[in-house]
């Protein structure tokens, strides 16, 4: 448990990255932030760019404005903006900043928690580690069994990256699953437990309002988000509007004085294909962008959840949508799927409708397992999701335009086509997997020289072909450059002389 005094502000004061922004403060934090965009700038430079090809290949940011340059000005700024968020607890020291908005770089979240049926708090720290290790840019911790408290302060207590919650999970613990017996005063304290432990952001489904609840009777898989249905739940029982909405301006009085960040819940998101875009997740895509000016009014950070199911014809309309509304407050977004019929495949479902809404703004994007429908997901279905989600989020960026984003895959072309093996599979995005399936057919060490794979075998190889080609005209061009020389030495050693031209002298 918590071992230490948490800081809190002094009362009517306010710590957040936002407040600090709005009054032209450069914080340490913007700056750490600045050199973490920054730092594909130095593969940039060793692979120097070609005007042309640059030109060609140009990104397009789909209205976005994003930099040359990360400064530590320009993040001020646009956290300044609400377009982007810091999420750093001042309880949670052991925090490494990261920033997200729709002019950085697209980032990934990776929810791990235990649930009432399985896993245990060495197992949750240990799907942290593996999560950071694999690219995850922020955890929640989705905890719903039993010892909340303990495995989140666990999780924090090991955390470089943000971590975020739903607080009405442990607020449901209290009252023993009985979502009739939730209020205020009880989700309160859960909130100021969880500050004080130092969570940086929270998920709180502020948007879930009684009038919605009946747009979602003739939907075919209703309401598909766990807050979203327990707060529902409680306003048909009690005949009363959702109480994170009334007392919202009280939540924010919390989250400043920890810096505590909003992520604005979709409680009421698609869950299949049919009901994407529906009039229940828009009306609570109204209401959130409402909240957000709220949350800005305190200078709370603030980003918007999104869905969800969408078939990719509507996922533009969704950005267009969440922009227009929310004050292009960064959108987060969990995946969204494309199809409804992968479960075992879901992360690849969800990458592609992912990929798609990162290029058009999405600044953050929360990965999906091949677990996703089905369980709980373990380590290895972790990494299977991040490694997805990064591919998407690495698409997404190349797509934008950012500065120096192609410069990785620029450095596994050429480590590619001069058969470097041992860099190919350093700058993999999942370099153990790559060694794997190439030593599975050329295991010996020799052949991490060679300029083959198993897959075309040494006389097929397209690029070895394509070197011996280059080499070809290289010594063709050498041999005509030679015969030229030749000529022009012969030329030059007969006697000159000069055409006279009695007509014309």
């Amino acid at each position: 448990g918590l071992q230490r005094t948490p800081r809190r502000a002094v009362p009517g004061r306010n710590v957040t990255q936002l407040h600090y922004a709005r009054r032209g403060i450069v914080t340490p934090e913007m700056e750490f932030v600045a050199l973490r965009e920054n730092g594909r700038h130095e593969w940039r430079a060793e692979y120097a760019a070609v005007p042309a090809r640059e030109q060609r290949l140009r990104g397009d940011p789909r209205g976005a404005a994003i930099p040359a340059r990360i400064t530590p000005e320009f993040v001020r700024d646009e956290v300044a903006r609400g377009r982007a968020i810091i999420p750093a607890n001042i309880n949670h020291p052991e925090l490494e900043p990261m920033v997200i908005g729709r002019n950085f770089l697209v980032k990934v979240n990776a929810n791990i928690g235990n649930s009432a049926t399985t896993s245990s708090i060495e197992e949750e720290v240990d799907k942290l580690v593996w999560a950071t290790r694999w690219g995850a840019d922020t955890v929640m911790d989705l905890s719903t069994g039993a010892n909340i408290h303990t495995t989140r302060d666990w999780i924090l207590r090991n955390s470089p990256v943000p971590i975020g919650t739903v607080p009405i999970y442990q607020a449901l613990e209290k009252v023993g699953g009985i979502a009739e017996e939730l209020d205020w005063l009880l989700f309160r304290d859960t909130l100021v437990e969880q500050a004080e432990q130092g969570v940086d952001y929270f998920t709180i489904h502020a948007g879930v309002l009684a009038e919605f609840v009946p747009l979602t009777a003739n939907r075919r898989t209703g309401i598909v988000s766990r807050g979203g249905a327990i707060l529902a739940k409680w306003c048909m029982a009690h005949g009363r509007q959702n109480f994170l909405y009334t007392h919202f301006e009280e939540i924010c009085e919390i989250m400043k004085a920890y810096d505590v960040s909003f992520s604005l819940g979709d409680g009421l998101r698609p869950g299949s294909l049919s009901d994407a875009n529906d009039e229940a997740q828009m009306a609570e895509l109204r209401t959130l962008g409402e909240l957000a000016q709220v949350a800005w009014r305190h200078d709370v950070q603030t980003m918007i959840e999104g869905p969800g199911h969408v078939p990719m014809h509507l996922i533009q309309a969704n950005m267009a949508e969440q922009l227009r509304l929310c004050g292009e407050a960064p959108f987060y977004t969990l995946g969204p799927l494309t199809i409804d019929c992968s479960p075992g495949y879901d992360h690849i479902a969800s990458a592609i409708g992912a990929a798609m809404i990162g290029w058009m703004g999405t600044a953050m994007l929360c990965y999906v397992t091949p677990k996703e429908h089905l369980g709980l997901p373990d380590r290895d279905d972790v990494k299977q999701g991040l490694i997805a989600y990064k591919i998407a989020a690495h698409a997404a960026d190349i797509a934008k335009g950012h500065p120096g984003a192609r410069s990785r895959d620029d450095a596994m072309s050429k480590a590619r086509f001069e058969f470097r093996w041992h860099d190919q599979f350093s700058l993999a995005l999942d370099p153990d997997t790559a060694r794997r399936f190439h030593d599975a057919t050329l295991p010996a060490e020799g052949a991490k020289e060679a300029h083959f794979c198993s897959m075309c075998g040494p006389k097929f190889c397209s690029m070895k072909t394509s070197q011996e080609v280059r080499q070809l005209a290289a010594a063709q061009a050498h041999t005509a450059l030679a015969g030229a020389d030749s000529a022009a030495r012969t030329s030059l050693g007969k006697p000159f002389v000069p055409i006279y031209d009695a007509e014309n002298p």
